[in-house]
């Protein structure tokens, strides 16, 4: 029996932020993802750099799992022509739909909701309630400072150096397509 294709977790931006590289990178991963024969999996929105990397998958013939609370619908724009759409009740219910509906996370570049996503995802691995592989893409040095505030964690006592090897950082698309087809097998 083949093995099921590698359902993917992106968590990026409700906008498309200051530089164009951003919103490229989401259009090129959604189209990547799609052209693996791999799923999407995301916050069901249809703005910024969340609505880019489905509409992108979509366009590629791409699977599209999308998950929004009730309460955003009409802020992010409810992306109903996905090939799954689910509404939940609650932020925390989104969240961990999504996570359970794939074997990776994805962190694009994004604002206080996307660094809410990835903590999440970092503290439920540490804890031990998933061993799914996250990756940080970090366009055009984006997370640059994030990544240090992380390992000034790890160096001040608050945290061990476990948690330095719960993600892994890639620059470009092409190099997270790479680690991700390593997670596909």
């Amino acid at each position: 029996m083949a093995p099921s294709p590698l359902s993917v977790c992106v968590y990026c931006g409700s906008r498309d932020g200051a530089r164009p590289a951003y919103a490229e990178a989401a259009e090129a991963l959604g189209a990547e993802i799609a052209q693996h024969g791999w799923r999407l999996v995301y916050g069901a929105g249809d703005v910024g750099m969340m609505g880019r990397v489905a509409r992108s998958a979509q366009a590629a013939g791409g699977e599209t799992f999308g998950v929004i609370p009730e309460h955003l619908r009409a802020a992010e724009k409810g992306k109903t022509d996905l090939t799954n759409f689910i509404v939940t009740e609650t932020m925390h219910e989104r969240k961990k739909v999504m996570i359970m509906n794939a074997q990776a996370v994805v962190v694009l570049p994004g604002g206080a909701g996307s660094l809410d996503e990835l903590f999440e995802a970092l503290t439920w691995r540490q804890i031990r309630l998933h061993s799914k592989p996250v990756f940080i893409l970090n366009t055009e040095g984006y997370w640059d400072k994030l990544i240090e505030l992380i390992h000034h964690l790890v160096s001040e006592g608050f945290a061990g150096d476990d948690l330095l090897g719960y993600f892994t950082v890639a620059e470009t698309v092409p190099e997270l397509i790479t680690a991700l087809e390593d997670c596909a097998g």
